[in-house]
């Protein structure tokens, strides 16, 4: 089995920095809306929105954090039934980057949500992508559960993970 070994650090790498990223945009803006939010006194003249937005952004967000979490399986359907090792990995690496990028679309729904309606439930949704999200970074140990790998496909995958 010949296994590009610097391919697969790079995919690991970049998923990695990845989700840094997108967590590191995510948090301060809804924490910037939750704290003005809670404040009561800051008034930024936002306009007035029809409710019907309300709706159909609190939909939005909880319709995309399911629709994540079943194309995150669907495509985890297809690394599992890959041949190659090096396949698998690169599937399920890239799915979950695609997942981290449905978790911050959310967490901008969210964030929205909050500044203009001031609604528990834009919270609520925050705290759910939240919990995708740290549910979502890949580990070797979620990989192989996730993955069904053998003890060497594991063994190879924590030496990628590990920091040069």
């Amino acid at each position: 089995m010949e296994l590009d070994v610097a391919k697969l650090k790079k995919h690991y790498r970049s998923q990695e920095v990845t989700l840094l990223i997108l967590m590191l945009v995510a948090l301060p803006m809804f924490g910037l809306v939750y704290l003005y939010y809670n404040s009561g006194n800051l008034h930024w003249n936002l306009p007035e929105i029809p409710d019907f937005f309300k709706g159909l952004i609190n939909g939005l967000g909880f319709g995309l954090l399911i629709g994540q979490y079943l194309i995150f399986r669907q495509d985890l359907k297809k690394s599992r039934s890959m041949e190659s090792f090096e396949g698998k990995v690169i599937n399920y690496l890239d799915s979950s980057k695609k997942r981290f990028f449905f978790l911050f679309a959310i967490s901008l729904l969210s964030t929205i949500g909050l500044l203009f309606f001031k609604s528990a439930w834009f919270v609520i949704l925050f705290a759910l992508a939240l919990v995708f999200f740290s549910l979502a970074r890949v580990s070797p140990d979620r990989a192989k559960r996730l993955l069904k790998l053998n003890k060497e496909e594991t063994e190879i995958l924590r030496a990628i993970s590990r920091p040069d």
